[in-house]
């Protein structure tokens, strides 16, 4: 059985300024802070004899793995990406970086921000701008309506707000 798996779509290689200073000081802390720390703790492994039994070593090891693969992705993404620094000319339409407020079919209200890829946060309430709910929102203005195949099936939303300064208030 082969290991081998198709490559991901690309994502769409955009992002905040915020969020393009949070993955260089990633890269920062990553490279300069906790690499160099983990090698010295891998190297004092070693240097306890056999390998094979040796759990910090084998510990050490793999975290410099999980090390080295973020620090080489960080290190092709982040001249990839274009900042966008200034909300677009029509703040009446759904962008990047907009902030979105939307009723669904039950008339449940939610504020959305749609981001790029990197900077994600479910706990803000930040979503992809390859979403499919933020496909679904680009381009609309208030009261327009939208619908979206999310994982638990097709809803439709309706656009209530839209604001590029900061999460509005809920209403």
């Amino acid at each position: 059985m082969s290991r081998w798996r198709p490559p991901q779509p690309g994502s769409t290689a955009v992002i905040t300024r915020a969020g393009f200073q949070s993955l260089r000081a990633e890269l920062d802390e990553l490279w300069h802070r906790r690499r160099p720390e983990v090698v010295r703790a891998l190297a004092a492994a070693a240097a306890e004899g056999d390998r094979s039994e040796n759990a910090e070593y084998t510990y050490r090891k793999k975290q410099l793995g999980e090390i080295d693969r973020r620090v080489r992705y960080l290190s092709k993404r982040l001249p990839a990406l274009r900042v966008i620094e200034h909300p677009p000319t029509r703040t009446d339409t759904v962008y990047f970086g907009a902030w979105v407020q939307i009723k669904d079919s039950d008339g449940t209200r939610h504020d959305y921000r749609i981001v790029g890829p990197d900077e994600i946060d479910p706990a803000r309430c930040w979503i992809s701008i390859d979403s499919p709910l933020a496909k679904a929102l680009l381009g609309k203005h208030v009261d327009d309506h939208a619908e979206a195949m999310l994982p638990s099936g097709m809803h439709h939303f309706e656009v209530c707000r839209i604001d590029y300064a900061a999460k509005p208030e809920s209403s």
